[in-house]
């Protein structure tokens, strides 16, 4: 086992973005080489070719960094803080950062394409009877784990000096979003349509008090795999949350889909984005005097058709590639461009013992209050701990996975999923609220 995990960390920087090596190393020198004469321009390619050079290989690396990429966060975090510390050295030149500002969360805007995409396909690649059989149960569940939470943080905030709105905002939903590109991005946009200010202002300590949530959600969910085998009243056998699940639904693999039918996916995102607009400009902007903002509209969209089982299965599975491709690739642009923006200087004040200490009780608020009320609605305390208490105060899927891993409950994947999709478009329409009233 020692010789394989050694041969996989050399072999894997052998071939960095499907290049070998000695082909990226080319590609990057001539691009960088050119960019840094001012030479390539400030034009779409120039960005793609500009990001790719860099978040290519912090990806790797990330991900193949032991500890690293199982605790911090992998690839996507070593892009987004490496870019950070380049910025942080002044590095990157002047024009470039501008470009990079301007595609990702400027004008141009390819975060919205990957947020909406990331809602779309997490969704509609729920099977639909696990969605239906669970919805009534479980949104309680997870409703119990975001008012454990923030009833342990706003009481941890009284020990630390921290007013309880300041807590509610800057730490639980940002713990409690269902993770990065569901949870903390599309939160730090409501933010900044709301307040004003850049979006960054707000991402830059969300990722870092999510970061360290999840962590304690790691360690929480090894903890809690012992605690059922210790006393297994409180759990199933890892593949069922509710003792009248027999057997989870598994999604279909075997749909084929053509080239044509990511044409109809493409348009079904569109429409999912134009609806949440139509609503959150036009038809419903606000309830109850708070500003509801577009992608959680969109959210609701989704969770309305998937329910509704009115996606054919190939644009479900062709979303689910889209959502994939997004993940995969679309995420190191997005991560380049928020490193860019990001202030390591926060870093260092955000790791104090009062936010260790804090994320770790709203950590333990979540375990407790999903648990507890989903015991009372019929699942297992232990798994509806970790799949609605646990993988909403995580980092969305790369942090269920760990989580799920940790807790020996992989099979429970789809609740997961429910999770950080449904979970954190709950918390992204609460945040509306207190984003629209207190700040």
């Amino acid at each position: 086992m020692g010789e394989e995990k050694k041969k996989s960390f050399l072999q894997e920087l052998k071939v960095l973005g499907g290049l070998p090596w000695w082909l990226y190393l080319l590609c990057t020198f001539a691009v960088l080489a050119v960019a840094y004469t001012d030479t390539l321009g400030y034009d779409a390619i120039a960005f793609i070719a500009f990001v790719m050079a860099f978040s290519i290989a912090l990806y790797k690396f990330g991900k193949i960094l032991p500890i690293w990429n199982t605790y911090i966060g992998g690839g996507l975090l070593m892009v987004f803080f490496g870019c950070a510390l380049l910025k942080q050295f002044n590095l990157i030149p002047e024009g470039y950062l501008e470009l990079v500002d301007t595609m990702v969360q400027g004008d141009v805007n390819i975060l919205s394409v990957f947020i909406i995409a990331l809602i779309m396909g997490s969704i509609l690649s729920l099977d639909r009877k696990v969605l239906l059989r669970s919805f009534a149960g479980y949104v309680p569940a997870i409703l119990g784990g975001l008012f454990g939470a923030a009833l342990f943080g706003v009481a941890a905030g009284f020990i630390f000096g921290v007013q309880p709105i300041d807590m509610i905002i800057k730490y639980v939903l940002p713990i409690m979003g269902g993770g990065n590109g569901a949870g903390a991005v599309p939160l730090s946009q409501i933010y900044e349509q709301i307040s004003g200010e850049p979006a960054a202002n707000y991402y830059s300590f969300a990722i870092i008090i999510l970061t360290i949530a999840n962590l304690f959600c790691i360690l929480a969910g090894a903890m809690l795999n012992r605690l059922g085998k210790k006393v297994p009243s409180l759990t199933g056998d890892g593949t069922n949350i509710m003792p009248v699940d027999s057997k989870l639904i598994k999604e279909d693999v075997e749909v084929k889909v053509s080239l044509t039918d990511y044409s109809g996916t493409l348009l079904l995102m569109g429409a999912v984005y134009a609806v949440g607009r139509l609503f959150s400009k036009v038809l419903l902007p606000t309830v109850f005097g708070a500003q509801i903002h577009t992608f959680a509209y969109s959210i609701i969209f989704v969770v309305v058709l998937a329910a509704l089982g009115i996606v054919p299965a190939n644009i479900r599975v062709a979303a689910r590639n889209m959502q994939s491709f997004m993940v995969s690739v679309v995420a190191l642009m997005t991560m380049v461009g928020l490193g860019f923006d990001f202030d390591l200087g926060e870093l260092v004040s955000a790791c104090s013992p009062a936010n260790l200490i804090i994320a770790a009780v709203i950590v333990v608020g979540a375990i407790l209050g999903s648990g507890l009320v989903g015991k009372l609605v019929g699942f297992y305390p232990i798994d509806a701990a970790v799949t609605a208490g646990l993988c909403m105060a995580n980092r969305g899927g790369a942090g269920d996975i760990a989580v799920l891993g940790a807790a020996q409950r992989l099979e429970l994947i789809s609740y997961a999923q429910l999770s950080s999709r449904v979970g954190g478009g709950i918390v992204l329409i609460i945040a509306s609220f207190f984003f629209s009233f207190f700040l």
